[in-house]
């Protein structure tokens, strides 16, 4: 009987592991590389915990397959209190010795989160000296991505100080309320009136539209201050953010943008169902966005490296 249980469980292990493996052929990965490749992650600084090492190190061997020009990394780089100076170890066990595969040595365009906005927020850009891959000019900023017949414009806006919850607590998010709303909305505005590439994607940390028991007045305020903004903008084709810690895409009723919400890199939050929602899981991952001249392409990705969802935006 021993003897059975033990071929029993060896052949299930095999169909278990097999199963895994076809989840994470290089063979599938490479049916998603287009000629702008970008790997989008946020959410993530836990020293290495809550699946951030495990998911590091597939984003490794996956851009091996896939090739990302660049990483996107929206917000809460490190959680809880932020980082104190570009000397932090939280560089070290947040981000560098997690991120640590040959094929992720590629340009690195960061996000302030709201827990960066708990500690200094100026050596988060200013870690831009230390690391040859961290590239932050500023709180907010564009990067046009091109290559063959194809551009991708993403414009990074920085959400903490658009909301009245972070700014009135001067306390807990010192920097919030020094920084200008009305112009870096008047800024985001006329990046979008000047763009004109063949995709244009704007990511922040925070969400507009989410399901989530996080505070209703951060939406109230997205959809108040930078709704109207991107909607005066019809080349918009995607508004997304991290924060939620899970995965979510909505697309709401007579409106042209698709709203992503991309899963925390680490520690993952359940979700539900809500009003415009197409989708939604609570797998811990990233995505990955590719795009041709034709199509713009987003892959919801699990720590197993399956492709959970595929979000295709024709022209």
């Amino acid at each position: 009987m021993n003897k059975l249980f033990r071929h029993i469980l060896f052949a299930a292990l095999l169909v278990s592991s097999f199963i895994s493996l076809q989840a994470q052929t290089p063979a599938e990965w490479k049916q998603m590389k287009a000629d702008v490749n970008l790997y989008w992650v946020n959410d993530m600084g836990r020293n290495g915990y809550y699946d951030q090492k495990t998911i590091g190190e597939l984003m490794g061997t996956m851009a091996e397959t896939v090739g990302p020009e660049a990483v996107i990394a929206v917000g809460d780089v490190h959680h809880f209190s932020g980082v104190e100076s570009v000397t932090d170890p939280l560089w070290m066990t947040n981000y560098e010795l997690i991120y640590s595969h040959s094929e992720l040595m590629c340009f690195w365009y960061p996000l302030l989160g709201n827990h960066e906005y708990r500690g200094n927020t100026q050596a988060v850009l200013d870690y831009a000296k230390v690391s040859r891959r961290w590239a932050m000019p500023a709180r907010y900023y564009s990067k046009v991505f091109e290559d063959k017949d194809c551009s991708v414009r993403v414009v990074f806006i920085d959400t903490t100080p658009l909301m009245g919850k972070y700014r009135k607590d001067t306390e807990t998010y010192p920097d919030a309320h020094r920084q200008d709303r009305d112009k870096q909305l008047a800024w985001l505005d006329s990046t979008l009136t000047a763009a004109k590439e063949d995709w244009v994607i704007c990511v922040g940390h925070h969400p507009i539209y989410a399901q989530t028991p996080k505070a209703n007045s951060e939406r109230a305020d997205m959809q108040k201050y930078l709704l109207p903004v991107l909607c005066r903008h019809p080349n918009v084709s995607v508004y997304g953010c991290g924060h939620i810690h899970n995965f979510q895409y909505i697309k709401k009723s007579g409106d042209n943008i698709n709203y992503w919400v991309n899963s925390a890199a680490a520690l993952s939050r359940s979700v539900q169902p809500m009003e415009g929602t197409r989708w939604c899981d609570s797998s811990t991952g990233f995505t990955i966005v590719s795009a041709d001249k034709q199509q713009l392409t987003l892959y919801a990705i699990n720590r197993e490296g399956k492709i959970l969802y595929t979000l295709p935006i024709k022209k």
